[in-house]
């Protein structure tokens, strides 16, 4: 039907100059840019891609999520800065790229380029434009096209899943949303994990594919499945060694561990009797606030705010709300007690510089940041609780259960929020939820503060040390070590004392209004 108005348009004297009638000015010229892995924090040299949010020759809009990066503290995503098309990925999933290394490049407008950040994007090497083409030369190729479609034969029909003839094709060959299908049945096929473009076309009106063709596919592809098991011998795998490298966080780990040397260590090991927090700890699981515990209503009949509204508490996100109380959030509350008694338990290093005389130095927080270790799937994170000593023992247990839940996402949701650059002055480690141990000798790194300690698992002993007879308690182990450059041993042991004061006695708390 094409060659036809084509061939009308060849013998008219007018139509050839038809062609040329637009200027060339008037299309957009496109040219090639290289987006560069930008600075995204302090200290950071290189990040890993984890993820790409878009495929090569595929469109993408400002703002729109380009890729995810990780560095050694946490996952960042990074947006396009503009329009265009990404022709090429030059960093691919899981390798490392440093800080000013280009990423992707991508084919954008002239215009948008020049409103673009130079630090983060530059211009890649292009080819010449090409030429324009003749117009008799356009009219040539398009006729020529026309005909080859009008000669291409039709696809043949496929036959269906129940056809004895029917073979199921080994490799997709067209485009799962080009598949004529009910969103319902799209949804039944994610489901199924199949891929729509396997199947022939569907029992259903204009070859759309049904529910029962699905279920067909899979019943044929299982009995292929049994078949192939049945007649394949058992052959045994040889036993050989595998070379795993290290992800970019256990790659961290290994160089804290490893700078970790240059600290002289101060090890300091007990027991602290925590019977009378374990009879406490029911008491106060009877009275978790409701905003923390959304399944607890409020057994009053009257409305306290009858007569003028009472404060609103701010709401709680669903990863923060818990139903039981720990050990955990009341040792981080009467340690935090005893860290605003103690200064050089807030203090950090700061290195020398030429100003101070080359001297390091250190610098008093007003307030007791912990941090707290967090073994996840992709490696060990310390995200921090700033402020410990301004949140009481609910919404400490609220800040824990955060953090779990963002370490257990993948990839991990850790940000820079919860682990900032400055880090904490103490570190936790609650080894006593895994293990069965009582203590550790936990490793102090460049930038974890003054001390880190390890807590180990409770156990009920038999107590002689106050009366003759002897009485059954509940102790817990810790085991400290601290930056023999800033604190001494004597400083190290009577903080611990200070801080078992508080854990051995926790009415204390009440009469300093926790």
């Amino acid at each position: 039907m094409l060659i036809r108005p084509l061939r009308r348009l060849l013998t008219r004297s007018t139509a050839v100059s038809h062609f040329h009638t637009f200027p060339p000015c008037l299309s957009s010229k496109k040219i090639l840019q290289k987006f560069k892995l930008a600075d995204i924090g302090e200290g950071i040299t290189e990040c890993e891609v984890i993820k790409w949010n878009v495929k090569e020759l595929g469109t993408i809009q400002s703002f729109d999520p380009l890729c995810e990066v990780q560095s050694d503290k946490a996952s960042v995503e990074i947006t396009s800065p503009f329009d265009g098309v990404v022709k090429e990925i030059l960093v691919k999933e899981g390798e490392v790229a440093k800080v000013g290394q280009g990423l992707c490049v991508i084919e954008v407008d002239e215009e948008l380029s020049d409103s673009s950040s130079a630090e983060q994007i530059e211009p890649a090497s292009s080819s010449a434009p090409a030429p324009i083409i003749p117009n008799s030369k356009f009219v040539e190729d398009a006729t020529s096209q026309a005909e080859q479609i009008n000669e291409e034969p039709s696809t043949p029909r496929r036959p269906h899943p129940m056809d004895p003839n029917y073979s199921p094709p080994s490799v997709p060959d067209a485009n799962p949303e080009n598949v004529l299908a009910k969103p319902s049945v799209r949804h039944y096929a994610r489901q199924s994990k199949v891929d729509l473009s396997r199947l022939p076309s569907g029992s259903g009106r204009d070859g759309r594919i049904e529910k029962k063709d699905i279920d067909a596919f899979l019943s044929q592809q299982a009995s292929f499945v049994s078949a192939d098991c049945s007649s394949a011998a058992p052959q045994a795998q040889a036993e050989q060694d595998v070379i795993v490298e290290l992800g970019r966080t256990r790659y961290g780990m290994w160089k804290a561990m490893t700078q970790s040397l240059e600290i002289p260590h101060f090890g300091y090991s007990t027991s602290l009797d925590i019977t009378s927090l374990h009879s406490l700890l029911p008491t106060l699981n009877s009275y978790i606030p409701e905003h923390f515990n959304p399944s607890k209503s409020s057994s009053l009949p009257i409305n306290p705010s009858a007569l003028y509204p009472a404060p609103s508490l701010s709401p709680v996100p669903e990863s923060a709300q818990f139903t039981r109380l720990t050990y955990l959030p009341i040792l981080l509350k009467t340690l935090a007690k005893a860290m605003m008694a103690w200064p050089v338990l807030r203090s950090s290093i700061t290195p020398g510089s030429a100003h101070g005389g080359g001297k390091p130095t250190l610098t008093i927080r007003p307030h007791a940041d912990i941090a707290v270790a967090l073994s996840t799937t992709t490696g060990l994170y310390t995200p921090v609780i700033p402020r410990a000593d301004t949140h009481s023992i609910y919404s400490l247990s609220s800040q824990l259960k955060h953090l779990s839940f963002l370490g257990r996402q993948v990839p991990c949701a850790l940000t820079m929020n919860e682990m900032p650059k400055r880090g904490a002055t103490v570190t936790v480690s609650n080894v006593g939820a895994v293990g069965d141990g009582e203590y550790a000798h936990p490793v102090l790194v460049p930038g974890g503060g003054v001390a880190i300690v390890a807590i180990g698992r409770a156990r009920w002993v038999w107590d002689v040390s106050k009366s003759e007879h002897g009485e059954r308690r509940l102790k817990i182990g810790v085991s400290w070590s601290a930056d023999h450059r800033v604190l001494e041993g004597a400083e190290l042991a009577a903080f611990v004392e200070s801080w078992r004061t508080y854990v051995e006695a926790p009415e204390r708390l009440i009469g300093e209004g926790i």
